[in-house]
């Protein structure tokens, strides 16, 4: 008996909130997200299994446990070649099942590498089955690792053909003042995409500048309105959390100095101190090019955190 498990990726969306942390470290390498689809006509444990499996894969190969960047993703597609049942007592099902993998951007329903491994299960019923079956894949197989190269490389040949887009599309967010977006966008680059890398970067740390002057002088503007407002103890210190906030930048280093001076001789001498030494804290973080590039991650980091606990991925048909 034939029964075929094809991939259909509808047009769905996948909770993200489940997966592994994204942490700074996420960012400059390449990561494959683990995506079966909710639809995928699997027993409930058997694809909990597989998609364990995946992300063994990946991580056992430097390529998984991170949602920082998650249009490319590892997924599979099910073909059950033969189904035997065998007498019992207990009967069992024994299935020869064609697994193929693929590796692919499923934002632009692009594969970019598969491999198929056949493999065998047998079970008191087809979960079972399924579960035997896929308890034999191996993160280690050569197969499955050279499968996992030729999708890294098509990923890293990607960045280089799309590098001009990439950074022409953060300059527009930016001019919109979507900074944040705009740096996500840079950072998710991969260190292994040379050129590419060393090129977002760099537009990454210009619009982080760009942030730090237009966020500066926002806060600056509501500092001054709420010193104003309060010109006492009780605006003081309301003031003096905005300024603690703002990112230093040189275009509006010395109003926010003469406001700041205004502002300590309204506090008390504990006061004073507590907002002195978080102003320079907040001065020595962004001084070194490290604290840039760490902040500039952060708010990649935040900007994540910011978005929908879904993804939407386009319809794909892979087999």
């Amino acid at each position: 008996m034939k029964k075929t498990l094809i991939l259909l990726l509808a047009v769905c969306s996948i909770s993200i909130a489940a997966r592994a942390q994204t942490s700074l470290d996420d960012f400059g390498r390449i990561v494959l997200n683990t995506y079966l689809p909710e639809a995928m006509p699997l027993p409930a444990e058997a694809k909990n299994l597989l998609a364990t499996k995946l992300s063994q894969i990946t991580t056992n190969n430097g390529l998984g446990g991170s949602q920082v960047n998650p249009r490319f993703i590892i997924t599979a597609s099910v073909n059950v070649g033969t189904k035997d049942i065998i007498a019992g007592p207990p009967q069992l099902i024994a299935q020869n099942v064609d697994i193929t993998l693929f590796v692919g951007d499923a934002l632009s329903n692009t594969k970019f590498a598969s491999t198929t491994l056949s493999i065998k299960g047998v079970g008191t019923n087809e979960n079972k089955a399924f579960i035997d079956a896929f308890k034999t894949l191996n993160p280690k197989n050569k197969d499955i690792a050279s499968f996992l190269d030729e999708g890294k490389n098509k990923i890293i040949a990607y960045y280089a053909s799309q590098c001009e887009i990439i950074c022409t599309q953060a300059k527009a967010l930016a001019t919109q003042y979507k900074f944040d977006e705009a740096i996500f966008n840079l950072m998710t680059v991969p260190e292994v995409c040379t050129t590419c890398y060393t090129q977002t970067r760099a537009l990454a740390n210009t619009i982080f500048q760009q942030k730090a002057k237009a966020e500066c002088a926002e806060k600056l503007k509501q500092a001054k309105v709420v010193w104003a407002t309060e010109p006492n103890e009780s605006g003081a210190l309301k003031a003096s959390e905005i300024l603690q906030s703002i990112i230093p930048s040189d275009e509006c280093r010395q109003s926010m100095l003469k406001l700041a001076t205004e502002i300590k001789a309204k506090l008390k001498a504990d006061q004073q101190k507590a907002f002195e030494l978080a102003q320079q804290e907040l001065s020595k973080r962004f001084s070194l090019e490290e604290n840039r590039v760490k902040a500039q991650k952060e708010i990649a980091l935040a900007h994540i955190a910011a978005q929908p606990k879904t993804i939407t991925y386009n319809t794909i048909y892979w087999r």
